[in-house]
């Protein structure tokens, strides 16, 4: 009983522990302390150096334009999706369409929208007839300077989380009726849903809209596979500096790291004003009392960018698909002379390995968090505890500190430890990103279960443990299911902390994805990364599939 009483403490000690241990493995480092390399001396040295790289002007400013861009675009679409269509048949199907490619790793989408987009991919392809192209233009489209295939990968990806998270918002403030209200006070749908739910609904969602930003500023993977090279991102750079022989560049590569952080806090306070400046501009607005009766334009619009996102996604993958079984591709034809299935017998028996790697490392570190969320939520119900507002900060604090402000101090402390390299170090660090997940995914349904039939199993005798075992769990077999599928999908797509605890050593469908970035081996690359896909999916298919076949004499439980 008193270690369930602890179990909050332990799961803020697990999830937030190494977040602070990593910050401080960067932080030392970064003012020229490191006893491996005999710099015993705190000193500026590393910052001089970092200052003194001629890209860093280039990459600070695609660190922030393409978070800031990625995040507000994804964040607009979002809301004026919701506005100009939210309740009707035509969002539902959006939502059919976006909610599971959530689960699509980021660089499985990176990829198919790369495959898309190319100077030879489908939409070239496809207007080579029209415009007369024999060969693939000469343009410059993946990998700009400017960073907007990076910000297109991003927005894809980000604009179906924002929505779900909007789609969780949205019930406890009872938009229907407020909009009702506004339409028969002669206002039009769209300017009536962002007049009315918007202002109660954007401190809901908040805290995603930070961890997004904070994700897109620091991306790793997508920004390998889509972002601009000379320079790349400050993030892409860090990591760079980090993998390169010369220890000695660890220093900078710890600078790097620190800058990053401060450029992300920044952000978040620059996003913060600008949400005091929005709300103080929206008041005026809402004031005026505008009407703005004739919308059709602006939601067909809306819907339009959110059925070409899902699109994006649905049809990158298709491409990786065709290449994954093309024999001769040549441009500017659609479809491939011939299908093999050379490739998936060549490359199939070498991603046997790495599979494994992933399916144990996503098992283990979900295994782990379901255990601790489940202990938290049975702490809250047995003993009435109740979270508060800055316990939901501290939940999303992993989300928000940038990944690689922190993991390279994780990797000085196991390097130091003599764990760097092992899947024991890689589980532990996908733990700390899972966990957030497998909360946020499960805490709703649990609270939300009937406690009366707790009160009949205890007047029957059941202990609180048994009542746990015996019915609350199998009761909420669904939700939990949902929970790992959930959990799996984000270790499975976990790129640089699986890069970076491991070492190099422990390869698995993600890091082996990446890799193949800097190639063009093509076939290769729709089968990773079709692999890669696969495994985020299959998870989420048991997860609907076990329920049904369990429940399946049970009516009511089977689609609870």
């Amino acid at each position: 009983m008193s270690l369930l009483r602890r179990a909050p403490a332990l799961t803020l000690l697990v999830m937030l522990g190494p977040v602070l241990a990593g910050l401080a493995g960067t932080l030392l480092p970064a003012f020229g302390i490191m006893p491996a390399l005999g710099r015993v001396e705190p000193g500026l040295m590393p910052f001089s150096e970092l200052a003194a790289w001629p890209g860093l002007p280039r990459a600070v400013a695609l660190s922030l334009g393409t978070g800031l861009g990625s995040t507000l675009l994804a964040l607009a679409l979002t809301m004026l999706i919701c506005a100009g269509w939210q309740g009707t048949r035509a969002f539902r199907w959006l939502e059919r369409a976006l909610s599971p490619l959530l689960s699509v790793p980021h660089a499985a989408a990176a990829f198919g929208l790369a495959f898309l987009i190319a100077p030879s991919g489908w939409i070239a392809r496809a207007l080579a007839p029209l415009l007369g192209w024999e060969r693939p233009p000469d343009l410059l489209i993946l990998q700009d300077p400017w960073g907007l295939s990076l910000i297109a990968g991003l927005v894809v990806k980000e604009l179906p989380f924002l929505l779900l998270m909007t789609l969780a918002a949205l019930p406890a403030l009872r938009p229907g009726q407020s909009l009702a209200t506004a339409r028969s006070l002669g206002y039009g749908r769209s300017n009536g849903w962002l007049k009315t739910v918007f202002p109660r609904l954007y401190p809901q969602i908040r805290l995603p809209v930070y961890a997004v930003l904070a994700f897109s500023m620091s991306v790793v993977d997508v920004a390998l596979i889509l972002g601009p090279n000379t320079p790349p991102t400050l993030a892409v750079q860090v990591l760079r500096w980090m993998n390169d022989p010369d220890l000695a560049l660890r220093l900078r590569a710890a600078a790097g790291a620190l800058l990053q952080l401060v450029l992300t806090l920044g952000a978040l306070g620059l996003w913060r004003l600008g949400e005091m400046a929005v709300a103080r501009c929206g008041q005026a607005w809402i004031e005026a009392g505008g009407r703005a009766r004739h919308d059709a334009p602006l939601r067909a619009l809306s819907f339009g960018a959110g059925a070409l996102s899902a699109l994006a996604i649905i049809l990158g993958l298709a491409a990786l698909g065709i290449w994954s079984v093309a024999g001769f591709w040549g441009f500017p034809a659609l479809l491939p002379d011939a299908f093999t299935a050379k490739s998936w017998m060549k490359q199939g028996p070498q991603l046997l390995s790495p599979a494994a790697d992933t399916a144990l490392i996503a098992l283990v570190a979900t295994g782990v968090a379901l255990a601790l969320v489940l202990a938290c939520l049975e702490a809250e119900h047995r003993f009435g505890l109740r979270p508060s507002a800055r316990a939901l900060w501290l939940l999303y604090l992993p989300l928000i500190v940038p990944q690689i402000a922190f993991l390279p101090g994780l990797q000085i402390l196991a390097l130091v430890g003599g764990v760097d390299g092992t899947i024991t170090a890689v589980i532990a660090a996908h733990v700390i990103f899972v966990l957030p997940y497998v909360f946020l995914s499960l805490a709703d349904p649990y609270r939300g279960w009937d406690r009366r039939n707790a009160i009949v199993g205890h007047a029957l005798g059941a202990s609180p443990a048994r009542v746990f075992w015996r019915l609350r769990l199998p009761m909420l077999l669904r939700p939990v299911l949902t929970a790992v599928a959930v959990g799996c999908a984000v270790s499975v797509g976990q790129f640089l902390p699986t890069l970076l605890l491991g070492g190099g050593r422990v390869q698995t469908l993600t890091t082996e994805a990446v890799a193949l970035a800097s190639g063009g081996a093509r076939r290769v690359i729709g089968v990773t990364a079709l692999a890669q896909t696969a495994a985020a999916f299959l998870p989420f298919a048991l997860a609907l599939l076990i329920p049904a076949l369990v429940w399946r004499n049970r009516k009511g439980l089977k689609h609870g």
